[in-house]
């Protein structure tokens, strides 16, 4: 009982640095919400390296994900007739945190697997952003050569190789 406690402590630990780490990464890229793609940088920094272990395993470099997003934003603009500006951080908002459609849908999506995940880790991150169809995350991991459903595969791998 302690030791499931724990791992729920852990788990909170965990979705705490992770949104604070997708929020400081979208204002980064000077946007009010963290998206998909932010939660997947931000997986990209926690601590236990699954994240990084799951792009490894499909012969990805985890470092070049950031690269491919602001590749997507590019494109995006340019489509405008637009340049892509070099972007200066935005402020921090006081208040509750919020995500963008693509950030709550990775957080619904780990929120409804939570049981499965004890503890949570980056490479469940990994797994909710991978199974996603549409989005800059999702262009990102294509623009990579990325095949979504082998990244999602090794993340539960990874996961799943974790000592408990």
């Amino acid at each position: 009982m302690l030791k499931g406690i724990k791992r729920r402590i852990a788990s909170i630990r965990t979705i705490r640095t992770l949104c604070e780490t997708a929020e400081r990464l979208a204002l980064d890229d000077q946007q009010h919400e963290a998206g998909a793609e932010h939660f997947l940088l931000a997986a990209l920094e926690l601590p236990d390296n699954s994240a990084r272990r799951a792009f490894e395993a499909v012969g990805a470099d985890p470092a070049a994900f950031r690269s491919a997003v602001h590749r997507q934003y590019e494109s995006a603009l340019a489509g405008m007739g637009m340049a892509f500006p070099e972007p200066e951080a935005l402020p921090r908002r006081k208040g509750i945190y919020n995500a963008s459609a693509s950030g709550r849908v990775v957080m619904n999506n780990l929120a409804v697997h939570r049981k499965a995940h004890n503890p949570l880790l980056a490479a469940h991150v990994v797994e909710a952003v991978a199974t996603m169809e549409q989005g800059v995350a999702a262009r990102a991991l294509r623009d990579m050569g990325l095949d979504r459903n082998a990244l999602a595969a090794a993340a539960r791998d990874v996961a799943l190789s974790r000592p408990k």
